[in-house]
């Protein structure tokens, strides 16, 4: 490159900076990246600055290169996987899984007294807090208490019975935790298409 294109070229890059700084902002959202962008993307041009014959062009040739280097640098970044020979169990998201949990939560709530439901549904399912729910069923905070213990411990027994009769369902002793989890989430759910 002549001593008079190198001119030219400083020239051209002194009065399109901001503009092409600008343009290199689009592409990246980082600015320091962008200055690096825009950095590379001026020196992979000066090298060919004398073949852009018509230099009224110079703006698109140099957002061409800025585009095709951020393109190499999103395709050369480094991946974040790392390759095993055994794969990692995901847990997926399974609807019969919660729908299997809510029937049988449903169904082992029949043990219950209809007092002990009450306060179950109301401490667990509805969230209310221990005063709450004895303003709302008209006891003592203790008896909300008692009651609740009591319910609780009927039901892990109903699930361990379950269990040895062979029901598959209630194997698991956190099925009860599940259940109550699941039938909160569909009331949510429910709330929400309801407003």
């Amino acid at each position: 490159m002549a001593h008079g294109e190198v001119l030219d070229f400083e020239e051209y890059v002194r009065t399109r900076q901001d503009a092409l700084l600008r343009s290199a902002r689009r592409l990246v959202p980082d600015p320091v990246d962008a200055q690096d962008l825009l950095q590379t993307a001026l020196v992979r041009t000066y090298g060919r600055w004398d073949g852009i014959a018509d230099k009224s062009l110079a703006d698109a040739y140099l957002r061409r290169v800025m585009i095709n280097t951020r393109t190499e640098w999103w395709r050369a970044r480094k991946l974040e996987e790392v390759p095993t020979e055994q794969l990692p169990d995901a847990r997926v998201e399974d609807a019969t899984e919660q729908h299997a949990d809510r029937a049988l939560l449903m169904d082992i709530l029949k043990v219950l007294a209809p007092k002990q439901r009450s306060v179950v549904v109301l401490r667990h399912w509805e969230q209310m807090s221990t005063e709450e729910t004895a303003a709302a069923l008209g006891m003592s905070t203790g008896t909300v208490k008692s009651t609740l213990h009591r319910a609780l411990a009927r039901l892990r027994q109903e699930l361990e019975n379950r269990a040895a009769e062979g029901d598959s369902r209630a194997l698991d002793a956190r099925v009860l935790e599940r259940a109550t989890t699941t039938v909160r989430g569909d009331e949510r759910k429910q709330e929400r298409w309801a407003a």
